[in-house]
């Protein structure tokens, strides 16, 4: 019998396979077992941000230390400065760890001779969620670098690669929350300045937090998503579900079995 009204997929196939394939390839080059072991769902709460600022600057440094330890990389060569002494092109210095790369058992051992600089956009103090993803993302993107391991698709898919790795170190429901920013009722309020730039798609983001939480089976993935984002986050679950139950992929049936999904 035809159905009628059968649901449509939260995204194609060849979108669910490529964004499949940057997870494994995420577990394969950014410590799998970190993630499964130690990377939290990070929420916009005062849990996770529980910190008291007075001024831009402190604001900036208290939120990059912040995403900077919950992606595990503390251990990393960084330094966050003003956007004025931010130089307009820098190359990623070499420098290797003698184990994983990422959490408390990071262990740098070939420091390079100057930090990696990153810096904030101003515009976003007043947008918190969007100072967050925007320092996921640049902090994937550094990885991705220091690594040196291209993503499934090759260098043109870095940008949309970092988005996904973002996602991977926890910070999915900030990224899906501003992909798009609506402009609501008081045009003198929308500052399009502050909004980051996304490679992935509201859904494809969408797709990538609730992989993640997948196997963080006690986690509540949807809670903090904006409204209009839950309906697609329990697509993009029902799909994830389905995909890893006939999946012959090793790694994602390892990471099942060990996180009790």
């Amino acid at each position: 019998m035809l159905a009628l009204f059968k649901s449509k997929p939260l995204l194609s196939e060849g979108e669910v396979a490529w964004l499949i394939d940057t997870f494994v390839w995420a577990c394969e080059h950014f410590d799998g077992q970190h993630f499964l072991a130690h990377t939290n769902i990070i929420e916009p709460t005062g849990q996770y941000f529980p910190d008291q600022v007075s001024s831009v600057e402190q604001m900036a440094q208290t939120v990059f230390a912040r995403v900077r330890d919950y992606a595990g990389m503390q251990a990393w060569p960084l330094q966050l400065v003003s956007p004025a002494h931010l130089p307009a092109q820098q190359s990623i210095p070499a420098f290797s760890f003698s184990g994983p790369s990422r959490g408390e058992a990071a262990e740098l051992v070939a420091a390079p001779s100057h930090p990696v600089l990153l810096s904030y956009n101003p515009n976003q103090i007043n947008q918190p969620q969007d100072l967050v993803a925007s320092f996921a993302g640049t902090l994937a993107t550094i990885a991705i670098y220091q690594k040196g391991a291209l993503p499934p698709g090759g260098e043109q898919q870095i940008a949309a690669a970092s988005d996904a790795l973002a996602c991977f170190m926890g910070f999915g429901v900030m990224m899906s929350n501003t992909v798009y920013q609506f402009k609501g009722g008081c045009g003198s309020c929308y500052n399009p300045y502050a909004n980051r730039q996304a490679a992935l798609s509201e859904e494809q983001t969408v797709f990538m937090h609730a992989l993640i939480c997948y196997f963080k089976p006690d986690s509540d993935g949807k809670k903090y998503l904006k409204p209009h984002l839950k309906s697609a986050y329990k697509k993009a679950h029902k799909q994830i579900q389905e995909y890893v139950k006939s999946s012959a992929n090793p790694l994602l049936l390892m990471f099942k079995e060990q996180s009790g999904v």
